[in-house]
């Protein structure tokens, strides 16, 4: 399953709603993946999977 290392944000459903004669029936349900990049973390070997925004706050933190 795709996860982020350091928050753990991982999918979401997500659905469609198609009206049918006045009622709505949800019919299609899909997956939201996260935005997921390959970083190295400091004090840790390797790489590792991190979300966009985690990535993100990382630089800032580190300036």
């Amino acid at each position: 399953m795709k996860m982020c290392v350091l928050c753990k944000k991982s999918y979401r459903l997500g659905g469609t709603r198609i009206l049918l004669r006045g009622h709505y029936n949800p019919t299609y349900t899909s997956r939201k993946q996260p935005n997921l990049q390959w970083m190295r973390l400091p004090g840790k070997p390797g790489r590792f999977k991190v979300c966009v925004q985690c990535r993100k706050g990382s630089k800032k933190k580190a300036r």
